[in-house]
């Protein structure tokens, strides 16, 4: 089985942090640049697939976008709201957006609660349900691929990627969001999942653990 990871392409939240007072986070649009970048990532994509594949994006608007422009070849391309990104409430206040990134990076990005959103627990807590879900539809449904696109967020590749591997709290907080387009693939060999290649680390994990520990599928 190949799971194809994929980031959004740039956004005008991206840009243009006061976007998010006057248009809510899921309906932001890419910008001309994002546009652009999403277009050129779709041969990357499609060289990557290994026969029939299914897309599982996320609902919002930048998402939903980079996967139209990378025209993918799916089967069957589902809207996944587990799979979207960390909720910082409704239309925010600039003054206030920058005391909780504050405090967040103080307390720690995991289990720091935004007060109109959610931890990262939380958004931990919904990829672990998809993934779940995930295995269990394909081992039920002969006709679904072995091979799945998902297109989503920055922290929720990441997210997604520590549930897999089991990776610590610390570790996950040790790591960057990967570029916009950019894409990591998890293969499974029968025995162990495997990560292509490692997210940017800021600091070395607290605890001691790396990344590319390939564990057994539990």
């Amino acid at each position: 089985m190949r799971i194809i990871l994929l980031r959004h392409a740039e956004s005008l939240g991206n840009v243009d942090e006061l976007a998010y007072t006057r248009t809510p986070d899921h309906a932001l649009p890419l910008t001309a640049r994002g546009e652009s970048q999403a277009r050129a990532a779709g041969p990357a994509v499609r060289g990557l697939l290994h026969g029939p594949a299914a897309a599982y994006v996320s609902p919002y608007i930048r998402a939903q976008r980079t996967f139209a422009l990378l025209d993918v070849p799916t089967e069957r391309v589902i809207p996944e709201p587990r799979l979207r990104e960390q909720d910082w409430g409704n239309l925010q206040d600039p003054v206030e957006q920058e005391l909780e990134k504050r405090r967040r990076n103080e307390f720690g990005h995991f289990f720091y609660r935004l007060p109109h959103g959610e931890s990262g627990a939380d958004v931990d807590d919904r990829v672990a349900s998809f993934l779940n879900e995930l295995e269990i539809r394909i081992a039920k449904d002969p006709s679904h691929p072995n091979t799945v696109v998902v297109v989503s967020h920055g922290l929720t590749m990441r997210l997604l990627c520590r549930r897999m591997f089991s990776w610590s709290i610390d570790l996950f907080e040790s790591l960057s969001n990967p570029e916009h387009c950019a894409i990591r693939v998890l293969d499974h060999d029968g025995t162990r999942w495997h990560l292509n290649e490692p997210f940017t680390q800021w600091r070395d994990s607290p605890d001691g653990t790396k990344q590319l520990a390939d564990l057994p599928q539990h």
